[in-house]
């Protein structure tokens, strides 16, 4: 089987979109940023995209598993810390929506943490002959760590677009739209923190189900 067949195909671009989402995302202008959401919007859905396709068609490769985590763990840095940045000095105009206004370091920690620890977690897994493929709980949590992400890119958007169009002040986006997408925010990135530290305890729970289900076996 070819290994650049189409499913690995879209996850390389993924790869290549990631890249240069990040430094659009940095850049304080409307039309950047809003380019930088359009970009993620579709580096995001074709993760579902190359998956369906792979599996629908049987294009499954070893190429493929090694390179679609990368590549969602490659979206996920080229967005979390360009937030990181501009809520700790690099746009002090634009408040991040989360509780005093920047993004913590121990927000990083977990989701990066995380990841960290199931890639290697996999690992070891599969030295011992057991397979932990991604669960619900993960999925979900990429739903919402996405969803997130999308909301935050937005955010920083439209600010831009208020300062290039004078919108400060105004009831509309200083009484309602600013503190709507600001709970928003805080909710989706909220609920993907903790399906992130749920989802690290079900993959643990299941691998020691497993094990202990092959230390009864005769």
């Amino acid at each position: 089987m070819s290994t650049l067949n189409l499913p690995n195909s879209i996850t390389l671009g993924r790869i290549v979109l990631a890249l240069v989402v990040g430094p659009l995302i940095l850049y304080d202008g409307f039309a950047v940023r809003l380019t930088a959401f359009i970009i993620f919007l579709v580096a995001a859905f074709s993760d579902l995209w190359d998956g369906h396709l792979a599996r629908s068609r049987n294009l499954i490769t070893d190429f493929g598993k090694l390179m679609d985590p990368l590549a969602d763990k490659l979206l996920l840095a080229a967005t979390f810390l360009p937030f990181y940045l501009l809520s700790h000095g690099w746009e002090p105009a634009t408040p991040f929506p989360w509780f005093g206004a920047v993004l913590p370091v121990w927000v990083l920690v977990v989701i990066f943490g995380r990841e960290l620890f199931i890639t290697l977690f996999r690992g070891f897994a599969a030295k011992r002959g057991v397979v932990l493929a991604a669960g619900n709980a993960g999925k979900l949590k990429a739903v919402f760590q996405n969803i997130f992400v999308g909301a935050a890119i937005f955010w920083y958007a439209l600010h831009s677009a208020a300062r290039e169009r004078g919108w400060g002040g105004m009831r509309t986006w200083d009484g309602m739209w600013v503190p709507f997408h600001r709970w928003f925010t805080i909710v989706t990135l909220a609920v993907a923190v903790a399906l992130t530290v749920y989802s690290l305890g079900v993959y643990l729970n299941t691998f020691r189900s497993l094990n202990l289900g092959r230390r009864e076996t005769p």
